[in-house]
């Protein structure tokens, strides 16, 4: 491998960059190991269980209508439907799953209050798949149920006054999707508006706001490695700026995964107090992996969105499922109403084929017709499938009171975090908001411990944008992305702990030492004649071999 031709690479976007570098780790007949992508190779067996074992009720119930007719069912019937569901569940006692839908429909009804015959039902349609999604933005009792896992993993025990609406979407970048234009098109970004980028993030987030579609300004506000991957107070104070229309951010960061600390949330709070126009959008997708999580949707929750997948928690990538909310008391749905007439009366334009009252219309499902063009608003709504699938979701961790599914989550990705620094021989700092489904890797860093920082300030010089990922690729056949493209250092990388097996984080670990070794190398040999270039005894020994090679056509690097 040339690592010269890295150069052309390195204004690409990391998870285009990622399909040079497959290429270089699949050479020979190695396994190739993707440890950049953040697709989990755990999922969460018991709720997929449920969905299974509620799909087969789903069906006995359709079977019921057009008996006459060969291969052919009808809607569920409401009356009678939880009486025939105990019947269903006693005769299938002890099959997989089955146990799992039983709890929950008890859950259900004593702990939510709600009724265990609609909840049957919706579940029933939702899995059959055979009704329109209604309402539209969410499925009613399945919006209750999601909140309710939403409150949990997300405001905890902090106090909450209100409440929120929620909207289904095709995980966290189909929201992201939606909200960059439902805010354009809403007149809460314009094209010359600045956002406020919390760094390192996720990289889209960088991506979009330079589209022709936006044209934004971005404002960095970093969190740096040195001060524990924390906005700094000073940062923050770049959001009182009034040209600071919003500030988005993920939480924990993408890719330090690292949760915003309570000093720094009480910060941020601070800032709301003095900037209350301010508008919030906080990426929680990996808070559920960090202990006593509270989102800035809990401490800000009139000036913050909150976007939330389940994709990594439960392994379900390709389901596509996560939410939206905003609280029923936004700063959105304010600034709206505050637009001029003008802007006022081409919004009611826009949203007149669905509703009478444009005005009232609140942001979320300004979201969910945006989401459609408006015009196809009657038939938006996440796939229903889908949504009763993330019920499943939500009632298993609601009822895991002892958290024995997160306990587990964590642990499978610290040991993996621990078998590559094992491997690195550097010790493991301890931080209690590390998250650790994510990791960057600073070569900087790394050399610094290894050798000094003197070796490790040289090494920065030597290595070219994405170089160090290009070796361990084609030495290890692991992929890793680049940290730069997340806004972090260029020679550093981002490795995902939650896609390997632990041996696989080891030889990463063994991949970096060994570079490391063979740049310090370098480094001393370089060293070695610097010091004795300067010496008058001995350089004239060392300009003799230099004019030799020069002799010969060649250069020595």
């Amino acid at each position: 491998m040339d690592f010269g031709d890295v150069k052309k690479l390195s204004g690409l976007s990391p998870f285009e960059l990622k399909d040079a570098l497959i290429q270089v780790a699949s050479q020979g007949d190695r396994l190739m190991l993707n440890a950049g992508r953040g697709n989990p190779n755990f999922l969460a067996t018991t709720p997929r269980h449920g969905f299974f074992a509620f799909g087969e009720f789903a069906m006995t119930e359709s079977e019921r209508s057009f008996v006459y007719m060969e291969g052919v069912g009808g809607f569920p019937q409401r009356e009678g439907i939880e009486a025939r569901f105990e019947i269903f569940t006693k005769a299938n006692a002890g099959r997989p799953g089955v146990r799992f839908i039983e709890a929950a429909v008890s859950y259900v009804r004593d702990q939510l209050g709600l009724s265990a015959g609609d909840f049957i039902y919706e579940m029933c349609e939702a899995i059959l798949g055979c009704n329109y999604p209604v309402p539209d933005r969410m499925l009613r009792l399945s919006e209750i149920i999601v909140g309710q896992y939403i409150h949990k993993e997300m405001i905890g025990t902090h106090p909450f006054v209100g409440r929120f609406d929620m909207y289904a979407v095709e995980g966290g970048t189909a929201a992201m999707t939606y909200l960059f234009n439902s805010l354009r098109e809403n007149g809460l970004l314009e094209p010359g508006d600045t956002i406020a980028l919390g760094m390192p993030i996720f990289t889209p987030y960088i991506e979009i706001p330079h589209l022709n579609d936006y044209q934004l300004i971005e404002a960095l506000i970093d969190a740096p490695s040195e001060n524990g991957w924390q906005y700094t107070k000073k940062e923050l104070q770049k959001l009182l700026d009034p040209k600071v229309k919003a500030f988005f951010l993920c939480n924990p960061s993408n890719p330090p995964s690292v949760k915003i600390s309570d000093e720094v949330l009480g910060d941020i709070a601070d800032i709301v107090k003095q900037r209350p126009d301010l508008i919030i959008l906080t990426d929680d997708v990996y808070g559920t992996f960090a202990d006593d999580f509270r989102s800035l949707f809990a401490i800000c929750p009139r000036n913050t969105i909150l976007v939330y997948s389940f994709s990594k928690y439960f392994g379900a990538t390709g389901w596509r499922m996560g939410v939206v909310a905003t609280h029923e008391d936004n700063v959105l749905d304010h600034q709206i109403a505050a637009l001029p007439e003008a802007a006022l009366k081409e919004l009611d334009a826009r949203y007149s084929s669905i509703t009478t009252e444009p005005r009232r219309l609140k942001f979320i499902d300004r979201l969910v017709a945006d989401s459609r063009t408006v015009a196809l608003n009657h038939t938006a709504g996440l796939s229903t499938p889908v949504q009763a699938q993330m019920v499943m979701f939500s009632l298993f961790c609601l009822m895991d009171e002892p958290e024995a599914y997160k306990h587990a989550m964590k642990r499978i990705v610290k040991r993996r975090k621990e078998a590559l620094y094992r491997e690195l021989g550097l010790p493991l700092s301890a931080d209690p908001n590390s998250v650790s489904y994510y990791h960057l890797l600073d070569l900087q860093e790394i050399a610094t411990q290894m050798y000094g920082e003197r070796f490790g300030a040289w090494i920065v010089t030597q290595l070219q944008p994405n170089e160090a990922l290009f070796r361990i690729a084609e030495e290890t056949g692991i992929v890793l992305l680049p940290g730069r493209g997340f806004g972090g250092k260029h020679a550093s990388g981002r490795v995902s702990l939650a896609n390997l097996n632990e041996y696989d984080y080891a030889n990463i670990g063994r991949s970096l030492r060994k570079l490391a070794s063979e740049y310090f190398a370098r480094f001393e040999q370089q060293s070695g004649k610097a010091r004795r270039s300067s010496d008058p005894a001995v350089s004239a020994v060392v300009v003799k071999p230099q004019k030799a090679a020069k002799a010969k056509g060649g250069k020595k690097k």
